[in-house]
This record gives C-alpha cells, sequence and structure tokens, in this order.
C-alpha cells in the first residue's frame, strides 16, 4: 500500500504515507542465510536466529540504508559470487565502523516506529473482509482461508481472524507433499493453535505420493506444471465437496495473493470468479500490501515465522520447483540437501541422456534444462501409448496398453451403441459413426477426418476420449472438474456414470495431463536452424523507415549489407510484407493504415506468429509480464538443441525487435535494465486486429471455427495455431466485452454468445483472414 525507506536507526523499514509505486519487495535477512552464502568471510556476526541483520532485494543487501553487497551468478551446485559494495574511491563499504559486529535489527523499535500506518493498513484490509462477507453471506456453501505456512497466508488468517465471527470460516492446508520441512512444522504449530481457537483446520492432499507421480507424469516443467493440478487443486476440490457435502457446492476462497509479487499478479482484482479455482469465489484480501507491509505486521503481532525465510528463501512453496533457479535453488539445496537429492535423482533416472547423446545428467539438472521441457521427448522408457495417423481421409487411433476403459470414456460424448467392430455416439442430436479393431496389445479407431472437420468440438472430444483411455492413471483432476459428482475412481479405475455432457472433464491440456506431460512432438517440426530465423540481425527501426518510404524501389537501392539484408527479408518475407521481392498488397495496406501504428504492428505481428518461428517461440515461451534472465533464456534454448552463440542471437534479436514500432507502440516487449527479457501486454486499440488474429488462428488450426473462450485462454492446448489471446496477452475481461462487441459490429464474420454459463465463439465458415484485411482497406477506400 505505501512506499518504505531503510530506517538508519533500527536497522529496520520504514513506512510513509505515499502510495507504493513498485516495490522491491524487501525481506529480512537472517544470519543462516549469511553464513549459507559465505558473508562471515568479510562481516562479524552472531550467530542468533532470533532477529534479523539486514534487508534483502532480490541479490541485493541493504544495512541500515546503505547497500552493502550484491549477488551475481550462481546456480545449483554453484554458490553465488558476492560482490561487496564499494565508494567512489574503490574502497569497500563497511556496515559497521573499524570491522565492528553487525546490529541486529531493534524489531520493537522498528514495530512502534511504525505502529500508527501498521493500523491504518490492518483496518483498511479488516474493513474489506468484512465487507466481502457480508455481501456473500448466506448465499454461499462454505468460507475458507487458503493456508500455505508461508508469510503471506500466515499475516491472511490472523486478519480473517480479527474480521470474521468464529464458525464463520474453516482453514484448508493444500499439502502437495513436496512443500518446505520447515513449512510443516507451521502447519502442526498453526493446527494446533486452530483447534485451540475451535476454527476447523483441514489438510486436503492428493492419494498419490510425490516421487511416484513424478516418475508417472515426467518431472514437472515450466510449462508442464501438472504438479499444481494433482496435487493442489484437484485435492482441495474434492476436500472441500468432503466439507460441505455437496459436488456442486459454492464457496469463497481467502487468498494470500498480493500484486507486487510478479507483473502477473499486478493484473489481479479483489473479488474474482473462476480465477483461482474453476466455479469459486476468491478475494485477494492483502492484493495491495508489500513485503514491507507484512513483515512488519508479521513482527507486530507475533506471528510464526517459517524458518524457510531465515535460510534466504523469498518464497516458502514447493521446495524444488521448475519456476524458480540460480540462486534460490543453491540456498534450498544447502538447507535441504536429502529432500533436493531426492528430485534431482528422479530428475536423472528419467532422463533419457543416450537418446540426446550425452550423459552428463549433472549439466541437465545444474543448467536448468529440466525445467524447460515441453513434452515427453527427452524421458526415458516413455512408451507410446496414443498414436494418431491420418491416410486415405481417416484418422485412425492407435491405442497400446492402455490404462483405462475407452468405454467408460465415450460416455462423456454420448450414448454409445456397437454392433461388432461398428460403433456410433449420439453427441448433441446427432449420431457420429466410428469403428474399432481389436489388436493384441490395444485396438485401432478409425473415423472419418471430413466428419472431424465438420464437428471441431466434437474432433478434439473424440480425440481426447483416446487419450484419457490410454494413459488415465486416476490423478482425479477430471473427477474434481465435474461438478455434477459424474465421475469417480475406486481401485484405479474410472467409474463414469449420468453424465450430463458438460465437457469440463475435456478441458484439460490435451484431454488428459499424463497423456499432455508425456506426448511425443509431432513429426516434420520447425528445426533448430529454422528457429535462429535473424542469426542476431532482426530489423532496426531504419531499415524499415527505409523500406516503407522506398517501397518497390528498396529492393535494388538498399545499403544493407549481405547478411543483413537476406535476414532483414526474411522478417519482410514472414511478415507478408515482401514476396519475391516485390512491396506486397498487405505492404501496401499496412503502409495506408500508418506503419509504425499499434494497428498495424499487431497484423504484421500475427503474420510473424504464424509463419517465423522464431518470433512463434519468444510468443510461446516468454509468459506476458514475466522478467526471464537472459542466461535462463539461453539454457531454454540450448535444451532445445539450439548452441549457445544461435541462442545468444535470439535474446539479442529480442532485444532489436523491442526498439522497432512492435516493441515501442504495439508494447510487445522490453529488456530490464538487468538484460531480463520481458513480453507485456500489448496496446491492441483496433478489435479487428483480434479478429484477424482469430481467423489466423482458426486457419492454422485446420479450419476449426467454433471454439469456447475458454480454449483460447488456454496456452498448454497441443495445437498448431497461436491464439491471439495469447500473441497479445489478453485475458478473459478483456477479451469478453470485445468478442460481445465484434459480434455485434462484424455477425457476418463472427458470432459470440456468453449466457448461462455457456460460452460458444463461431467465425463465418465462408470467410478467411484475408476477408478481415478487406475491413481496412475499405475504411482507407473510404477515408
Amino acid at each position: 500500500m505505501y512506499s518504505y525507506t531503510y530506517d538508519k536507526r533500527t536497522g529496520g523499514v520504514l513506512l510513509n504515507s505515499s502510495p507504493t509505486g513498485f516495490s522491491k519487495e524487501p525481506r529480512p535477512v537472517y544470519a543462516t542465510e549469511l553464513d549459507i552464502l559465505g558473508f562471515d568471510r568479510y562481516w562479524k556476526y552472531d550467530r542468533q536466529t532470533e532477529f534479523p541483520y539486514m534487508w534483502a532485494e532480490a541479490n541485493n543487501y541493504w544495512y541500515r540504508g546503505t547497500l552493502v553487497a550484491k549477488l551475481k551468478g550462481g546456480n545449483l551446485y554453484t554458490a553465488p559470487e558476492i560482490i561487496i559494495t564499494t565508494d567512489e574511491n574503490g574502497i569497500p563499504v563497511l556496515p559497521e565502523p573499524n570491522g565492528n559486529a553487525l546490529r541486529p535489527v531493534d524489531i520493537t523499535e522498528m514495530v512502534e516506529a511504525n505502529r500508527e500506518m501498521l493500523e491504518i493498513i490492518e483496518q483498511t484490509t479488516v474493513k474489506k473482509i468484512l465487507a466481502i462477507y457480508e455481501k456473500y453471506k448466506g448465499t454461499l456453501d462454505l468460507f475458507h482461508v487458503a493456508f500455505s505456512g508461508g508469510k503471506d497466508s500466515a499475516v491472511l488468517l490472523d486478519l480473517i481472524k480479527k474480521s470474521l465471527p468464529k464458525g464463520s470460516f474453516v482453514v484448508v492446508f493444500g499439502d502437495t507433499g513436496m512443500e518446505f520441512p520447515d513449512t510443516y512444522d507451521v502447519i502442526d504449530k498453526t493446527h494446533q493453535s486452530c483447534e485451540e481457537e475451535k476454527i476447523p483446520f483441514y489438510i486436503a492432499k492428493s492419494h498419490l505420493e510425490p516421487k511416484k507421480s513424478w516418475e508417472m507424469f515426467g518431472p514437472p516443467s515450466r510449462v508442464l506444471r501438472w504438479c499444481c493440478s494433482v496435487h493442489k487443486s484437484t485435492p482441495q476440490t474434492l476436500k472441500l465437496r468432503e466439507i460441505t457435502g455437496k459436488n456442486n457446492y459454492k464457496g469463497l476462497a481467502f487468498v494470500g495473493v498480493r500484486a507486487q509479487e510478479s507483473a502477473a499478479r499486478a493484473e489481479y482484482k479483489y473479488e474474482s470468479y473462476g480465477k483461482k479455482q474453476k466455479g469459486q469465489f476468491s478475494h485477494n484480501s492483502i492484493l495491495e500490501w508489500t513485503s514491507a507491509e507484512v513483515w512488519l505486521y508479521i513482527y507486530a503481532n507475533n506471528i510464526l515465522i517459517n524458518d524457510a525465510y531465515k535460510k534466504g528463501n523469498s518464497r516458502a512453496g514447493c521446495l524444488f520447483c521448475p519456476m524458480t533457479g540460480c540462486t534460490s535453488d543453491y540456498m534450498r539445496l544447502q538447507s535441504y540437501t536429502a529432500e533436493i537429492d531426492g528430485y534431482i535423482d528422479t530428475i536423472k533416472r528419467t532422463y533419457d541422456g543416450l537418446k540426446w547423446k550425452s550423459n552428463n545428467c549433472e549439466s541437465y539438472v545444474m543448467s536448468g534444462a529440466w525445467s524447460a521441457r515441453k513434452n515427453g521427448r527427452e524421458l526415458a522408457n516413455n512408451i507410446f501409448h496414443c498414436v494418431e495417423r491420418s491416410k486415405d481421409g481417416d484418422l485412425t487411433i492407435e491405442v497400446i496398453n492402455p490404462f483405462s476403459e475407452w468405454k467408460e470414456w465415450v460416455k462423456t460424448l454420448g450414448n454409445l451403441k456397437e454392433n461388432n467392430d461398428k460403433y456410433s455416439v449420439s453427441f448433441n442430436g446427432e449420431t457420429i459413426r466410428f469403428f474399432i479393431k481389436a489388436l493384441k496389445n490395444g485396438y485401432t479407431v478409425t473415423i472419418s477426418e471430413q466428419v472431424l472437420k465438420d464437428k471441431p468440438s466434437f474432433s478434439k472430444m473424440f480425440r481426447q476420449v483416446f487419450r484419457k483411455a490410454a494413459y488415465c492413471r486416476s490423478c482425479r483432476v477430471c473427477e474434481a472438474n465435474c461438478k455434477n459428482g459424474c465421475i469417480s475412481f475406486s481401485d484405479g479405475k474410472v467409474k463414469i456414470s449420468n453424465c450430463i455432457g458438460c465437457h469440463e472433464c475435456h478441458s484439460i491440456d490435451s484431454g488428459c495431463l499424463m497423456y499432455h506431460s508425456l506426448r511425443h512432438p509431432k513429426g516434420g517440426g520447425k528445426s533448430m536452424k529454422s528457429l535462429n530465423s535473424f542469426a542476431g540481425h532482426a530489423p532496426k527501426p531504419e531499415w524499415l523507415r527505409s523500406f516503407f518510404e522506398l517501397k518497390e524501389d528498396f529492393f535494388s537501392e538498399h545499403t544493407l549489407g549481405p547478411m543483413m539484408y537476406d535476414m532483414f527479408r526474411r522478417f519482410l518475407r514472414d511478415s507478408s510484407l515482401n514476396e519475391k521481392n516485390h512491396f506486397t498488397e498487405f505492404a501496401e495496406l499496412i503502409s495506408q493504415i500508418g506503419w509504425e501504428t499499434d494497428v498495424a504492428q499487431g497484423l504484421i505481428l500475427i503474420n510473424l506468429v504464424a509463419e517465423n518461428p522464431q518470433i512463434e517461440w519468444y510468443v510461446k515461451n516468454l509468459d506476458i509480464g514475466r522478467a526471464f534472465p537472459k542466461n535462463y533464456v539461453v539454457e531454454m534454448l540450448t535444451a532445445e538443441g539450439l548452441s549457445d552463440k544461435a541462442a545468444k542471437f535470439l535474446i539479442s534479436d529480442f532485444k532489436r525487435l523491442t526498439i522497432i514500432p512492435l516493441g515501442t507502440n504495439l508494447r510487445f516487449g522490453y529488456i530490464t535494465d538487468d538484460g531480463d527479457l520481458v513480453r507485456t501486454k500489448c496496446s491492441v486499440s483496433d478489435p479487428r486486429v483480434v479478429l484477424y488474429g482469430l481467423f489466423k488462428f482458426a486457419e492454422k488450426c485446420n479450419d476449426y471455427k467454433e471454439f469456447t473462450l475458454a480454449t483460447l485462454l488456454n496456452d498448454s492446448i497441443d495445437r498448431d495455431g497461436i491464439s491471439p489471446t495469447r500473441i497479445f496477452g489478453l485475458d478473459r475481461e478483456d477479451m469478453t466485452p470485445l468478442l460481445i462487441g465484434l459480434s455485434a459490429k462484424y455477425p457476418e464474420f463472427i458470432t459470440a454468445s456468453f449466457t448461462h454459463d455457456l460460452e460458444k465463439i463461431t467465425l463465418a465458415e465462408d470467410k478467411t483472414s484475408s476477408d478481415i484485411l478487406d475491413l481496412f482497406k475499405e475504411e482507407n477506400t473510404n477515408g
């Protein structure tokens, strides 16, 4: 809520009344962290762990208002380098004169100095909590606090206790089985405290042990985060159903999410529906709090501190998470060696180094390449269980050694009828036929491709039925998705009864998380050579300016060197601006619109994503609002087979793209002062740009022109096209009014309906992306 400074007198933080813009998320630094990093080589201090000595902002260490040290580099096995701050004469800055011992932060005085501001923050938050409770009291089945054992949820729980009457809420700890060992100590003590206060405390945990699930699914990765569904959201949903006695319960979760934690969370609102858990309300009660305020509240109210923080961890989530890296991994390994080694052993055991002509599993783990996994290609003993092939107008699905029964899963589509090897299913009032042929170790499914093309919704789910049948190992995510209680598991076998066809069990990545994590990449993909499309010679602003000024003459009058010219032509070609050294009709349209405008750049970006593998890679792999360190991006790319040199070209190319109108006007992304790559939410001022992107997306996805908004927003679905929501960073709140507006203004191109929790988007079958460009041409002609 408020900005802060470091207080030289107390050694703590001091809030002031001016609102904060962006907090650097300060955290207290204890002796344990200083020891792990090796600061005892530079400074004297007692090994007490009751009080912190200083504060850290990311890798910067502040002592009583002075920046005294920085960390650089580091990975799982290598300690980061300590860089002691020097003055203008190059002399090291001493935290205390004459090398005296560090003084602990005076917690009592720090709290007292902030007492007035803390009371305002607390009272403001309590009012918000009470207001949301009063708003939904009597209409919901349950209010619960989502407790994690971390600092934010500890503060949240204390505030809820102060705000709401006893008996009005419960506490639920989602135990992934992969928490910090210190977290479990916090859970035990909090559980006991809640029991003493007569507050119901529940623990939700998957029936699958993490070690077993990592072996089944393959280790989780940055884009294959099956662990969140299997070990967190699903057990919590099932536990809340158990508590309420309702499959389709309605509840509100109080969540300790804060906007300052990340750029993505900065977009959150206090109240939301379906954001944290589908079909449920959530309230981010401490959304505007900074970490400085969180820590001050903890000290002021004597709230139990998770010792994981005292060991240098800024967060206390899962112990070994693919979303962390660098110094964070090092700190965890040093403090929890046996536990981390267990995860590392699983990664090494599941990695097929021989396939990649590399037995250096240490490098695979140390570089973080394991966390960049996108499919099952690099996993050992990963046998195909479901293979799709197209031939002679038919789709054939071969299912080998399936783990579950397809006749159960097909109930989610409609009523099944069978006659020997001939089958039919009733889907939305239509009878659709297919064939099953038994094999020694499975079966083959055959269905007309034309039928699938005519019925895209059915096509997706029909494929998913057999993926589920082939791979389902009872993770229970489908059961949690089904609010009607139609799906259950007993002894590892699925049972589907009285299915009403809500198809929520099909809204999972690729239809089945196990299949999604283990799937093999389709053949004929883009090579690593083609991924490096610009070789460090992405376009410069003056090249584009010259191109649009000279137009057709550019190709004969340019002054670029041979390599620059070839790479620029590639950019122009994939943008549809150049065809065989001619200024295209599309280029003329862009010129008329104004090539530097966000509208023109939006159209260009859509073409680039569809045709250029390098731009496509940026969009697919760089999440909106997250800062990716350049070394981490290099590791991501080399894990895919790119050379170090080529990987660095992609980073320098990204920097160039951010200084042409693609970055400056459309706001595609930027480079931070530290050299991190960041993709940002684009500035799209004309909805027709999104409409063009929808048609391009559909054309890439086999001309399937009927889908839901949830499908558009789901980045994990295995498909050839990329949704404009991913390209531009648009969320549901952006897209809903945009789609409704397009549907009203251009009904001949698109219809979108959002009624009774149903959503359907249909693009006109007789229209193409070229027809959308004609809308721009007509406007410029009329103008």
